[in-house]
This record gives structure tokens, sequence and C-alpha cells, in this order.
């Protein structure tokens, strides 16, 4: 339910009006292939820190806003790279403030909480090695989307841009129904909403309160803020909701493969192999690469915290090494594969009308830029 409303209140604040004036600005900003792919990834990049969800959906907008208008003045534009920088948001999002695992174990009642307590955001998500890594991908992520753009031009396409539904008049609206169009409803429920979870945080001094629900939370809030009425909020969910139904699907797939592993003795038996050929400072490489795999196979973060969580921690244990650091490892692992998973990438090109093909050729090539980033981050730290 929460990675489910993550992508849900994501696509939802895409779909505001606020949103839809930002991206048609950043439009006439970028007047060249070049300067569209970096910007572009830029813009999705760290949009996906906050919320993988928003990420995504806006990268993929905004992709299919440039095509529009670039299709429309007879420019050349490649369409494939555009998308393959409207996804690369998807490299970097565990590490942000949506990060499944991160936010997890700094809750205080996770499930691995008896074997390593409560694990603060400061050592995982805000430690200077995540900071270090993600602001280096800020910086060489956009250039290799300039350099691509500027070496491959592409082709002018005919693109028609898509037409936006009309909404039909209300009737007459009585008693409490008025609520759902009153914006001064809608914005006082969205203040209540957004600052008094933020007064506990303050009289209590205790961010510990930060975790997925409170991301939630403020999600929450800024969605229906952005649409100015519950109405349109509703609207706006009903359209955002079906982008959920795959996530829906295979969550009880991955309860079931925790099942396997835990019951089965596979927990014991990936937990040895781990230790017999790793170290203290190996580990969080080995750690990075599994996640890799594993994540081909399970494309969640939260279900493959679920699966392989355990394995980590257990073998961070028993060779001493950083929690925090291992788990941000795992992370790194996660997110660098999705740049050739295609599951993450539907509702991209359900938005912009491309295939998976002609987006693969450069996020493959992102995943190696990625994968030198993360390891050096991983040795430095």
């Amino acid at each position: 339910m929460q990675m489910i409303l993550i992508l849900v209140l994501g696509y939802v604040l895409a779909l505001s009006n606020g949103v839809d004036r930002i991206i048609s600005r950043l439009t006439v900003l970028v007047d060249t292939n070049a300067k569209a792919a970096a910007v572009l990834s830029f813009v999705t990049l760290l949009l996906s820190f906050f919320n993988w969800g928003l990420g995504l959906v806006f990268g993929a907008i905004f992709a299919r806003k440039i095509a529009e208008s670039y299709s429309a003045r007879g420019l050349k534009f490649n369409y494939g790279l555009l998308g393959a920088a409207a996804y690369s948001g998807m490299m970097v999002w565990h590490g942000g403030l949506s990060g499944s695992a991160p936010l997890k174990i700094a809750e205080g009642n996770h499930f691995l909480v008896e074997r390593i307590g409560q694990v603060a955001l400061k050592t995982t998500l805000f430690s200077s090695m995540n900071i270090f890594a993600s602001f280096i991908l800020l910086l060489l992520v956009p250039a290799f989307f300039y350099f691509f753009g500027f070496m491959n031009q592409g082709k002018t396409m005919k693109l028609t841009a898509t037409s936006k539904s009309k909404v039909a008049s209300s009737k007459a609206l009585a008693g409490a129904e008025k609520l759902d169009y009153s914006k001064l409803f809608a914005y006082g429920f969205a203040f209540l909403i957004l600052f008094i979870p933020l007064y506990v945080i303050i009289q209590n001094r205790d961010s510990s309160f930060i975790n997925l629900n409170y991301i939630n939370t403020i999600l929450f809030a800024f969605a229906i803020l952005s649409h100015g009425s519950i109405n349109k909020f509703l609207n706006a969910t009903q359209k955002a909701i079906t982008s959920s139904a795959g996530i829906l699907i295979q969550f009880p797939l991955y309860a079931g493969i925790m099942g396997i592993m835990k019951y089965s003795g596979l927990y014991i038996l990936f937990t040895n192999y781990f230790l017999e050929f790793s170290t203290q400072i190996s580990f969080p490489f080995y750690t990075m690469l599994s996640a890799a795999i594993v994540n081909v196979f399970v494309p969640s973060g939260g279900g493959q915290w679920i699966v392989q969580g355990p394995i980590v921690v257990e073998a961070a244990l028993k060779l001493g090494a950083s929690i925090p650091k291992s788990v941000m490892a795992l992370a790194y692992g996660d997110q660098l594969t999705n740049m050739i998973q295609p599951f993450w990438a539907l509702p991209l090109l359900g938005i912009t009308g491309l295939k998976a093909k002609e987006v693969f050729p450069y996020s493959i090539l992102l995943m190696v830029l990625g994968s030198l980033v993360f390891v050096l981050t991983l040795l430095l730290f």
C-alpha cells in the first residue's frame, strides 16, 4: 500500500495544472536536442530524489511535451534519447526520500528492528556517502545525455499533441457536495494534514517520525493543494490509480518468495555464501552486485528489501560490516538495473508512445556510468 501510494500520489501531482505550466515553460527553454535531453534528465533526477513516482511520471510527460513542441516546429530530435533521459530518475530513486530500504529501517517497528535496531536517516540517505553519489550523478547524467544528444540529433518526427479531456459542467450542488468543489476546504484540509505531523516533530524534536508514511502524508497534502479541490484531486487519482495495478498484483508474490527463503533454509544458505568470499571491505560491493541481479527478477525496492534484507543484515552482522553502508549498497544495486528492467518503464512507454527497444540502448549505457559511480562511492567511503 505504501508503494502504491508513492506512485499514485506522484502521478496525481504530475497531472496538476501547476506542474503542467512548469513543463510548458521548461519546454520553451530547450531549443536543441542536446539541451532538451540534459535538462530533462536533470529535472527528472531532482524529482526522483524526492519521489520516484513523481519523477517517473513528470519525466514522461515532459519528454512527450518536448517531442510535441519539436514536432510542431519541424525540429530534429531523438525521441528514444529523451525517453531514456525521462527514465534516468529510476537509477537514483532508492537513494532518495522515497527509498524503501532506508525509510523502512528508520521506522521503530520494522521487521528487522530486533537485529539492527532503528537506523537513523542521517546514516543512510543523508550520509556523506549518499550525498556524494547523488551529487556526482546529478552532474554526470545530464552531461551524458547532452553528449549523446549533440552526437545524435535524431530526425524530424511528426507527433500529434494529446488532447485534454473536457470537464463536464457539474449539476447544482447541495449540502456536503459543495465541500468537494471548495478551494477553502481543500486548502484547509491539506494544511492540517501537512502541519499537524510537522508540529509533533518540532515539539518532540524527534526526526524518527520521517518514514514512508510521513513521505506519503506530505505527498497527499501537496497533491490536494496542487489541484485546488477534492473533486479534481479524486478525478486525477482515478486516472493515476491504474498505474498501480502491477504493484498491487506482485507484492503477494514477494511475500511468498520471502516465506520460501525463510522456511526452506535458503536464508541460511545465502548468508553462508556471502560469508565465504566477502570481507568487511568487499561486502558492500558484493551486496550491490547481488542486489542488481535480484532486481531483474524482483523489480521492486520494497519487495527486494523484504526478500534480501534479512540476508544482507545477517551477513553484515557476522562480518562486522556497517549496516547503513550495506543497506545503501543494496539500494544502489536495486536502482542500477532498473535501466534494463522494463517493468518500471511501462508508465513511461504508455505516456510517450515509445517502445522499449528505442529507450534501452541509451539506458544500458547509463547503467554502465552509474555502476562506475556507485563502485567508486563504496570504495571511497
